[in-house]
């Protein structure tokens, strides 16, 4: 008799659209499914957009996005979800309602708030309703430098030291752990500095010379998510998660999409 292997884990996320699939829902689902769970999603926003920039976005009525939530924490078991860029307190709101309602094992938040050209993408209300809603019900963040910035209303730091002068600033507003991401530090390494309790790791990535960056932190929290879904600790998943996108960022010249930054390869492991 054929013994059975454990249930494939559902994960979520609930992000805005990216019709070229390098960022967002699209690049969370193509994620998930390499990393071995079953990828479910709750959309907040459709943007026209490519590889060479945003075009426009047009945002998913609220009541909408709840009405989504429900319908699928009705039926579906999820594991682990991975929040990503939202505008409004309101819609804020509806995804800290939904979740505390039924709370999955893991929730993690990559809190986009700002562009790779340094704009914010969100206005002051925005920023708000990220931290006083969703960063509390995070068991972890993934600000990159600028993000942490805006939700420290601070300078961007400009090395290690300045990293670390941020971790009593950043526990203060969440009781779950922060995974703060260096890759905006010059140097040949991308430090990202790990912050469970009073632990602080540092764990050194080799930057890659590469102009496919397109939905990289995206990617790399919904890796992570996916991880936390199959049972590993959170070292371990933001570990495996980091080695993974390494490899998936080596492996992106393969892919030729677009004539602007194009996306990792999410597949590399497979084709």
């Amino acid at each position: 008799m054929m013994a059975h292997s454990r249930p494939i884990p559902n994960t979520l996320t609930i992000a805005g659209s990216d019709p070229g699939g390098g960022a967002g829902i699209q690049a969370d689902l193509k994620t998930f499914s390499a990393l071995g769970s079953y990828g479910t999603s709750v959309i907040t926003a459709l943007t026209a957009q490519n590889t060479r920039g945003v075009a426009g976005v047009h945002p998913v009525p609220a009541d909408f996005i709840a009405a989504q939530l429900d319908t699928l924490l009705d039926d579906i078991d999820i594991a682990a979800v991975k929040v990503g860029m939202v505008a409004s307190r309101r819609v804020a709101e509806v995804i800290r309602d939904a979740l505390g309602a039924r709370r999955p094992r893991w929730v993690v938040l990559d809190p986009v708030m700002v562009a790779k050209s340094g704009d914010t993408l969100v206005d002051d209300a925005g920023i708000a309703a990220v931290r006083d809603c969703l960063v509390p019900l995070a068991d972890l963040i993934t600000p990159n430098l600028p993000e942490a910035a805006v939700l420290l209303d601070c300078p961007v730091p400009h090395d290690r030291a300045g990293m670390e002068a941020m971790v009593p600033g950043l526990r203060a507003l969440t009781p779950g752990a922060v995974l703060l991401k260096g890759g905006h530090l010059r140097g040949e390494t991308c430090p990202d500095l790990l912050v469970t309790g009073d632990n602080l790791t540092w764990l050194d990535g080799r930057r890659i010379a590469t102009g496919n960056l397109h939905g990289t932190g995206c990617t790399l929290s919904s890796a992570i998510t996916a991880r936390l879904a199959q049972g590993d600790a959170l070292p371990d998943a933001v570990t495996a998660a980091k080695a993974w996108l390494s490899r998936a960022l080596e492996e992106s010249h393969r892919l030729h999409v677009g004539q602007g930054h194009g996306p990792v390869h999410h597949f590399h492991a497979w084709w």
